[in-house]
C-alpha cells in the first residue's frame, strides 16, 4: 500500500497531464476545433477591451486629413496643366492670342454632344469662336452668358466641318458619330486617301479656319454610295476634355469655286 502510494505520487501527475492530452485531443476531433475557436476569441476580445481602436473624433480628423491630402494633388495637377496652357497662350501672337477656359459643365445625356466652360462675353467670348484643346479642333461656341460658353463638339451627330486630307488634299465634310470618331463624306467618289492620313480643317470652311489638326483616317469604305466614307480618329481628347483655348471666328475665306462655295455655305 504504501509503495502503491509512492508511485501514484511519483506518477499521478504525469498520468494527469497525459490524460488531460487525450481528453483534449478527443474534444477538439469531436468539436472540430469550434471549442478553442470560442477560447481564442474570448481570450482576444479581452485585449481589445484593454487597448480600444481609435474614437470617432479620431477618425474623423483621419478622414479629413485624407481629403486635404486630395486636394492638394488636384490642386498641384490643375496648376502644372495651367501653366502648361498659359506658355502656350503666350507663344500666340498678341493680335490673336487665345482665351483659356476650362470645361465645368457637362452631362452624362449629351457627353459627346456639348460642354460649358467658365469663361463668357465678359473675357470676350462671342458666338460662333472656335474652340481647340490640346491635338486640335474641339468645337464651336453656340451660346454664351456673361461668365460661362456652351460649346458644340465636333464629336455632335448635327456638327459638320469641311476638311481636307493634308497628304493629297481629298476633301470632304466631317461628321459628329457621338463617339471619338468621326465620320469623313468625300465628295470623291474614288479619293486619294489611305489609312493613317492626317484631316485638317479645310479652305472651304466658313466656321473654322483653315489647317487645324482634326484627326487621322483610320478606315476607308470606297464602296458606300453616292461617295466614299471614311472612319475618323480625333486627335482632341473629347472624351475627357478639361481646359481649352478658345478664339476669335476667323474672316471670311474666299471660296475655291462658285459650286464648292453652294456646297459648303452650311459648314
Amino acid at each position: 500500500m504504501f509503495t502503491l502510494r509512492r508511485w501514484w505520487e511519483h506518477k499521478g501527475l504525469q498520468i494527469g497531464l497525459l490524460s488531460l492530452l487525450v481528453v483534449s485531443a478527443w474534444v477538439v476531433r469531436q468539436t472540430q476545433g469550434t471549442l478553442l475557436l470560442e477560447l481564442y476569441q474570448g481570450i482576444t476580445s479581452q485585449f481589445q477591451i484593454v487597448q480600444p481602436g481609435p474614437t470617432s473624433e479620431e477618425r474623423l480628423r483621419d478622414a479629413r486629413v485624407l481629403e486635404l491630402e486630395t486636394q492638394i494633388v488636384e490642386l498641384e495637377n490643375q496648376n502644372k496643366k495651367l501653366k502648361q496652357l498659359l506658355s502656350y497662350v503666350e507663344k500666340e501672337p498678341l493680335s490673336s492670342r487665345p482665351i483659356p477656359a476650362r470645361v465645368v459643365g457637362r452631362s452624362a445625356d449629351n457627353w459627346w454632344q456639348q460642354v460649358i466652360l467658365n469663361r463668357g462675353s465678359q473675357a470676350g467670348i462671342q458666338e460662333g469662336f472656335v474652340v481647340k484643346a490640346e491635338g486640335g479642333l474641339v468645337g464651336l461656341v453656340e451660346n454664351v452668358t456673361p461668365n460661362t460658353s456652351r460649346v458644340l463638339l465636333i464629336s455632335d451627330l448635327k456638327s459638320k466641318v469641311g476638311v481636307n486630307i493634308s497628304r493629297t488634299g481629298a476633301k470632304g465634310v466631317l461628321r459628329g458619330d457621338a463617339s471619338a470618331e468621326a465620320v469623313l463624306e468625300f465628295y470623291e467618289k474614288v479619293p486619294n486617301v489611305k489609312p493613317g492620313d492626317v484631316v485638317v480643317t479645310s479652305t472651304y470652311s466658313q466656321k473654322f479656319p483653315s489647317g487645324l489638326a482634326v484627326g487621322r483616317i483610320k478606315s476607308l469604305d470606297l464602296k458606300k454610295l453616292p461617295a466614299s466614307v471614311a472612319k475618323v480618329e480625333l486627335f482632341p481628347p473629347i472624351r475627357s476634355l478639361d481646359w481649352v483655348t478658345v478664339y476669335p471666328k476667323p474672316e471670311n475665306q474666299p471660296m475655291e469655286n462658285p459650286q464648292s462655295a453652294s456646297q459648303q455655305s452650311q459648314k
